[in-house]
């Protein structure tokens, strides 16, 4: 039973990650018409507030709404950092990296929580974590290519990946103080709420920029309408995904989770190739094998996690 028990969940785990690998994908080519990622980024976490407000509401009845007030805090930083922060910084750096490029670097926030707690806490990592961390450091070093003059990345790419990073790496030293009672999908349905209030507030006192198209939307060489990928966006790469998450999560714990979801990297490469025709080098495609092995011998080298939510990108990234 419980060999059956892991073997679904972790072919739930694998679809969860295909479906999270979409976002950028299905993303970019709504930017490239005239989408700005603001527009982006409240149309793919209002749409998914709406879908996840019939489950979480049926949850509140069995819960109670006391203990969203006993985690406020936390919630805030959630919808702030995984919700609001990742989806800006990411959408803001796809506009001119590739998809690949900028999940990669917003995937080095475990290295960025390791480091932190070793510098203001004293939590000294153990040897794999330390190592790991040194490897995706270096496999960074080799897709940001610094010393190339040829093929520089766009520095704001870079700037916005890299606060999407630090945006999931506040949300991981958040998590730990997560109420065990706190069902997850009431944190990502509240999340979704607080994070588009957030960018609704933003936008209206012109703190962010907001721009919609209706141009088709060329994507794998197909051009479509521009709300049908949209509707992509917000059911499969966002609802779909999460939903499909939180069910691995809890099938496999949250250790096991968390390394399948790093099979959402090798799948944006890949649906980046087939869908924007984003084919890396093979100093990119290096540098990722580095970053993926550094993450996994981070992921190695530290205790069981304690929240089962998916990570995100899972603060949708992705």
């Amino acid at each position: 039973m419980a060999r059956s028990l892991q073997t679904s969940g972790l072919a739930v785990a694998l679809v969860s990650s295909v479906a999270f690998a979409l976002s950028g994908p299905l993303a970019k080519p709504l930017l490239d018409t005239g989408w700005s990622p603001g527009a982006a980024a409240l149309l793919r976490i209002g749409g998914a507030a709406l879908a996840l407000a019939l489950p979480c509401l049926l949850l509140l009845r069995t819960t109670g709404a006391r203990i969203l007030s006993a985690n406020w805090r936390y919630l805030g930083g959630y919808a702030a950092l995984a919700v609001a922060g990742t989806q800006i910084g990411f959408f803001s750096a796809i506009q001119t990296l590739p998809v690949a490029v900028a999940l990669l670097i917003e995937y080095t926030g475990p290295v960025l929580v390791v480091g932190w707690l070793w510098w203001r806490r004293g939590q000294r990592p153990t040897g794999a974590t330390v190592a790991g961390g040194a490897l995706a450091m270096v496999g960074l070093v080799l897709i940001l290519d610094p010393t190339s003059t040829s093929s520089a990345l766009d520095p704001r790419g870079i700037a916005w990946a890299a606060f999407a990073a630090v945006c999931l790496a506040g949300y991981f030293l958040l998590s730990g103080h997560i109420h065990e009672d706190l069902p997850p999908l009431l944190v990502v349905g509240v999340g979704m709420v607080g994070g588009w209030i957030l960018l609704a507030v933003a936008a209206a006192v012109g703190l962010l920029a907001v721009q919609t198209s209706t141009d088709p939307v060329t994507l794998g060489g197909t051009q479509l309408p521009w709300w049908a990928v949209a509707a992509a966006l917000v059911l499969i790469a966002t609802v779909f995904a999460y939903l499909t998450g939180i069910a691995a999560a809890r099938r496999l714990g949250a250790r096991l989770a968390s390394f399948v979801s790093l099979v959402e990297l090798v799948m944006a490469t890949v649906l980046s190739a087939v869908l924007l025709s984003q084919t890396p080098g093979p100093r990119e495609i290096l540098g990722g094998v580095v970053i993926l092995a550094g993450l996994v011998l981070v992921r190695l080298g530290e205790p069981e996690p304690e929240s089962p939510l998916p990570t995100e990108e899972k603060c949708v990234a992705a």
